[in-house]
C-alpha cells in the first residue's frame, strides 16, 4: 500500500449514474482498476477510464514550503474545530487547485486511512516533510495532542519561510544590479561604440586615450563575447557544483559570506533566528533539549552556526547551562545569550528563545529594508559610472574637435 500510494496519477472517466444520466470527471487512483471499483462504490458505472495525459510543455507546479505551511495550518485549524484527521486531508484536498499538493494530500490521507500513522505516512514523502517536521508530528501522535503540535509547526513554518525569504530578496537585489550593469554596457560595447569607431575613422586625428581603451575594449569584446559567456556559465556551474558536492568548499563559503558589509550580517541575525525559533518549537513541543539542539544544528543554514550548535550539544550533554555553551562559542550576540539566561533562571527556556527568533526576526526586516532603500542610489551610481563613462568616450574625440574648430 505504501509503495501504491506514492504512484498515484489522476484519471479521466466517462460513465453513468444511478438514474442512468451520462456523467464525467477526474479522480486520482493507483490504477485503473481501483479507479473503476471507487466509481462503483460511488454510484457510477464507468464506461471509459483512462489516465490524464501530462501536458506537453511544462507541467505541475513544484510544491513549495510555502505550500506545507498552508497545509499545516489548514490541518491545525480543522482538527481544533473538532474535524477528525482523515476528513480534514479531504477538506483540505478538495480546496487546493495545486494539482501536486492534491496528489500529495490525497497519498498521505491513503495511508493514514489503511491505519498508518501521520508521522509514518510523512516519512514516505521527504523531499516535503524533513526529520524535524516528523519527528514533532510523531511526539504530538504520542502525546494524543497532535492538533497543537500542527499548530506550533505551522506557526515555525510560516515564520522560517518567511525569513528565508527576506534574506533571499536581500541577496538578489545586489545581484539584479551587477547582472543588469553588465548586460547594459556589453551591449553599449558590442552594438554602439563600433558605430561611433567608423565616425572616427573618418577625423584623421588620434583619438583621446580614454577613448581608445574603451574602442580597444569593443574590438576585443566582439571578437571574444563567446569566451566570455562561456568562462561565466563555467565558473556559476563550477561554483554550485563545488557548493553541493564538496563539504569543504560549501563551509568556506558560508564563513566568507558573514563577512560580506550589510549582506553577511543580514543573513548573521538570520542565522541566529532561525536558532531560537527551532529551539523554541522543539523544546516546547517536549523534545529533550540535547535531541532538539540535533534538529537545530541543521537548520541555521550556516556552516559557522552549524559547528557551534554542534559544540553547544557537546557542552550541554556534559552538563553545562545552554547560554554559558553559548557564550563560549563566541558567535550568538549578547542578547541572545542574556534572553536564553534568563529563560533557564526562570523556566520559560522555549518561551525566552521564542522571543529571541522574534526579535532577529525584525532586525533582519528592518535590514533588509534598509539594504533596498541603499540600493537605490548604489544602483544609480554603478549604472551612470558604466553607461556615463562610456558615453563621454564616445563623445570626448568630437568635443575636442569642436575646441579645435572653434
Amino acid at each position: 500500500m505504501a509503495e501504491n500510494a506514492q504512484k498515484l496519477a489522476t484519471y479521466i472517466w466517462e460513465g453513468k449514474d444511478r438514474k442512468g444520466n451520462k456523467t464525467k470527471g477526474e479522480v486520482s487512483g493507483v490504477n485503473q482498476a481501483l479507479v473503476k471499483a471507487q466509481l462503483r462504490k460511488q454510484g457510477i458505472m464507468p464506461d471509459k477510464v483512462r489516465k490524464k495525459p501530462k501536458p506537453l510543455f511544462g507541467g505541475s507546479k513544484k510544491i513549495s514550503p510555502f505550500d506545507i505551511a498552508l497545509l499545516t495550518r489548514q490541518l491545525a485549524t480543522m482538527m481544533k474545530a473538532g474535524v477528525p484527521l482523515v476528513q480534514s486531508f479531504d477538506i483540505a484536498g478538495d480546496g487546493m487547485e495545486h494539482k501536486g499538493l492534491k496528489e500529495l494530500i490525497a497519498s498521505i490521507r491513503n495511508d493514514v486511512a489503511s491505519g498508518t500513522s501521520f508521522a509514518a505516512a510523512l516519512r514516505k514523502h521527504p523531499r516535503h516533510f524533513d526529520d524535524l517536521y516528523c519527528n514533532l508530528v510523531d511526539s504530538g501522535e504520542k502525546a494524543g495532542a497532535l492538533e497543537q503540535m500542527l499548530e506550533r509547526i505551522a506557526t515555525y513554518l510560516e515564520k522560517t519561510e518567511g525569513l528565508k525569504k527576506k534574506v533571499k530578496k536581500a541577496m538578489t537585489y545586489p545581484i539584479a544590479v551587477i547582472v543588469v550593469a553588465i548586460i547594459v554596457t556589453a551591449i553599449l560595447l558590442v552594438k554602439v561604440v563600433p558605430q561611433f569607431e567608423s565616425l572616427f575613422k573618418g577625423f584623421g586625428a588620434d583619438l583621446p586615450v580614454f577613448t581608445q581603451m574603451v574602442v580597444e575594449l569593443s574590438k576585443w569584446m566582439q571578437s571574444w563575447w563567446f569566451v566570455v559567456l562561456l568562462a561565466i556559465s563555467i565558473v556559476l556551474f563550477a561554483f554550485r557544483e563545488g557548493k553541493r558536492r564538496s563539504p569543504k568548499f560549501s563551509d568556506a563559503v558560508d564563513k566568507v559570506v558573514l563577512k560580506i558589509p550589510v549582506l553577511g550580517e543580514i543573513i548573521d541575525k538570520s542565522a541566529v533566528a532561525k536558532f531560537g525559533r527551532v529551539l523554541s518549537t522543539t523544546f516546547a513541543s517536549g523534545v529533550p533539549l540535547v535531541d532538539a539542539l540535533d534538529s537545530v544544528s541543521g537548520a541555521t543554514g550556516n556552516a559557522l552556526y552549524r559547528d557551534a550548535v554542534k559544540n553547544i550539544k557537546d557542552e550541554v550533554s556534559s552538563g553545562t547551562q545552554l547560554q554559558a555553551a553559548m557564550r563560549q562559542t563566541g558567535v550568538f550576540p549578547i542578547m541572545a545569550v542574556q534572553l536564553t539566561a534568563i529563560g533557564e533562571e526562570s523556566g520559560n527556556l522555549d518561551e525566552m528563545l521564542s522571543k529571541v527568533a522574534d526579535h532577529y526576526e525584525g532586525v533582519v526586516d528592518d535590514m533588509v529594508d534598509n539594504l533596498t532603500a541603499l540600493m537605490e542610489p548604489m544602483i544609480m551610481a554603478v549604472l551612470g559610472v558604466l553607461i556615463g563613462g562610456l558615453i563621454i568616450a564616445m563623445y570626448l574625440p568630437i568635443f575636442q574637435m569642436g575646441q579645435v574648430v572653434g
